[in-house]
């Protein structure tokens, strides 16, 4: 059953690659979503067995290779974050499979985009299950691989060949972090093992490694943080996730809700046992994960593009899962991540929904007056954008809210920064959610009057995975708080780590109630704000927009606070001019053409002329050579002679 769940998605993706052709759309699509089907029920097993019954399962496969005392094995760990996991992205990954053979009827490479989806679903459960971190380190680069395929499926489009490379080029630094972190594990523990890695971390603390001279654990620490940073779209790497909305919507609500994004959060929870050794690292987490949730949620309040609003959500709410890391509530982070996925699904899906059903138009300002012609999907994204901002008893609420009582009742000076902070991006998101269901649903219609009369409901079988989405984003929070969160909870046993000095759930479970209405308040007044505004007094709003305060502050808010104008300028452009003034001209065209052999300066033709003296064709004179060559070898290795002062005078008495 364990290595069922791991290699189905492989035999889909590989399957409908070589055979797809044979065995036509229809064909491809039944064999992809029978299979995640398989697998959607073997996550539910799973779950069960791992996580309720608290039976860890460890699979092991073979030794992969040996390389001094590095051994690497293949093997599997299904512990109950792994069994987490599991369900968030093969539940996903199924809806998405399902919704796919819809959205995508239509388009004449349906085969090769199942396939990807498959193959992006084999490599995400490779991440979440291995037992090493050489191992998660090959599914890493699997979804940012699949990423590329997805997001640059539509490779005809200019835009979404720019959106796939930048999304490569800024996980790159993302991957170097990682991958530097995975070598001074090595060399400060010796393996590279879950296993080992953790039960030895406590005897590193306060030890350097090579010439640093920082503590060991703590620069692992945030080099682990750096590669989170990459792949779950952090402050400063954030630029390539709401670019990533060129592919086709199926694709953002994987990446968005299950895959690709998570992968981050989830190096860092699983590296729990690492992380809590090091103070500065969990500062330097907490500050991350506060300032995106602000940062994300304060550009998603003037965006216009449908889907890029719910991009920048994504990025928000990803900072409230780092955020909650910072302050040793792995557990509550995890949770935040689970519930996170079904809503932030069901906000892609319904946005895909209608997109389709407006003939692919995605700015917000052309649409308007939705609620006649879509009332499901309308009632259905409701529900998705009221678990988003966190509103009372919906799933959102259960997560986003625990996070920031946390960090109330940690009581240091950064906990209640962040902690601020997280409240004021709450507002930001109740804001820019009512103000994306106005404009796509309440307003006038800004629709040409010969389109609305084609615009209808989607196909029952997308209304179907949208309203079990949508029961998820009511009820998974509820269902689950006690379980995940709850205190005195065993779930997560040994597969979470915190160090009892930072254990404050205590404390959070019992604040004062007015402290935990905050939160609750902030987003009452986003959300009324935001309908005063854009429904009550928009007329008023225009003149306001006149004002050149206004203007700059809704510029800088809408060009996403400069920081791509930043990159161009400072970065990219530096790097193009390196690229063709030192790089090309100087070297390439320069050094090497000269030195090539139609160059001024000849070189290696004249060293080759010079060598190929020797191959004059005589056999006596090639048993000459050898025998010369095996005298001066012995010479050199019985009387341990210098061997590079005498290598140059035989190679030159030899051209002679």
């Amino acid at each position: 059953m364990y290595l069922n769940i791991i290699f189905i998605p492989l035999i889909s993706a590989v399957g409908i690659l070589t055979f797809g052709r044979f065995i036509g759309f229809n064909g491809s699509k039944l064999f992809s979503c029978i299979l995640a089907g398989i697998n959607f029920i073997l996550s539910i097993f799973i779950f069960y067995e791992v996580g309720l019954n608290i039976s860890p399962v460890y699979l092991y496969l073979f030794n992969w290779f040996e390389s001094y005392t590095l051994s690497v094995q293949w093997g599997f760990q299904f512990d109950a974050i792994t069994s987490i996991m599991l369900i968030v992205v093969i539940w996903v990954s199924s809806f998405v499979h399902l919704y796919s053979t819809d959205y995508m009827s239509a388009d004449p490479h349906l085969s090769r985009f199942m396939s990807y989806l498959s193959l992006f679903t084999f490599f995400m459960i490779i991440l979440i299950s291995a037992d090493n971190y050489l191992q998660l380190f090959i599914g890493w680069e699997g979804v940012g691989l699949c990423s590329y395929l997805l997001i640059n499926f539509w490779w005809t489009r200019l835009q979404a060949n720019k959106s796939a490379v930048k999304a490569m080029i800024v996980n790159r630094i993302g991957d170097i972090g990682l991958s530097i972190a995975i070598f001074n594990i090595y060399i400060s523990f010796g393996s590279i093992s879950y296993s080992v890695v953790f039960s030895l971390t406590h005897l590193k603390i306060n030890s350097n490694i090579l010439i640093y001279s920082i503590d060991t654990v703590t620069l692992i620490s945030i080099l682990l943080l750096i590669g989170a940073i990459g792949k779950s779209a952090q402050l400063g790497l954030h630029t390539w996730l709401p670019d990533a909305m060129e592919g086709p919507t199926p694709v953002s609500a994987l990446i968005h809700a299950a895959t690709m994004v998570t992968a981050g959060i989830f190096v860092i929870i699983k590296s729990s046992p690492l992380i809590e050794y090091s103070q500065f690292s969990l500062i330097i987490i907490l500050g991350f994960g506060s300032l995106t949730a602000f940062f994300a949620a304060s550009i998603g309040t003037t965006q216009n593009d449908l889907k890029r609003v719910i991009a920048y959500s994504t990025c928000s709410q990803l900072g409230y899962m780092l955020f909650s890391c910072g302050l040793s509530n792995y557990n509550v982070a995890l949770f935040h991540l689970m519930n996170h996925a079904f809503f932030k699904a069901l906000l892609f899906l319904c946005a895909g929904a209608i997109i389709h059903s407006v003939m692919d138009e995605q700015d917000m300002r052309k649409l308007g007056g939705l609620i006649s012609n879509l009332p499901i999907t309308y009632s259905l994204m409701l529900i998705g954008s009221m678990s988003l901002m966190g509103f009372p008893y919906l799933t959102g609420f259960f997560s986003k809210d625990l996070i920031l009582e946390v960090a109330y009742s940690n009581y240091t000076i950064t906990a209640n920064f962040s902690y601020w902070l997280g409240v004021f991006s709450a507002g930001l998101t109740a804001f820019y959610s009512f103000r994306l269901l106005l404009f796509t649903f309440i307003w006038d219609s800004n629709i040409p009057k010969r389109r609305i009369w084609q615009i209808k409901e989607s196909k029952n079988i997308v209304i179907f995975i949208l309203t079990f989405l949508s029961v998820c984003s009511i009820l998974w929070g509820y269902l689950f708080k006690d379980l995940m969160v709850g205190v005195g909870s065993n779930f997560f046993d040994s597969s979470i780590y915190i160090n009892h000095i930072n254990i404050n759930i205590f404390e959070a479970e019992f604040i004062n109630w007015r402290i935990k209405l905050i939160p609750i308040l902030f987003s009452s007044l986003g959300m009324i704000f935001s309908l005063l505004l854009y429904l009550f007094f928009y007329k008023y709003s225009i003149k306001l927009r006149k004002e050149l305060i206004w203007i700059y502050f809704y510029t800088f808010l809408n060009q996403k606070w400069g920081i791509d104008i930043i990159y161009n300028n400072l970065i990219t452009k530096n790097m193009l001019f390196f690229g063709y003034h030192i790089s090309y001209k100087l070297i390439d065209r320069g050094i090497l053409e000269k030195l090539g052999p139609n160059g001024s300066w000849n070189i290696f033709t004249k060293i080759a002329k010079l060598i190929s003296i020797l191959q004059s064709g005589y056999l006596y004179h090639y048993v000459f050579y050898f025998f010369t060559s095996l005298t001066f070898f012995l010479t050199i290795f019985f009387f341990q002679i210098n061997y590079y002062i005498y290598l140059p005078i035989l190679i030159l008495l030899l051209a002679l």
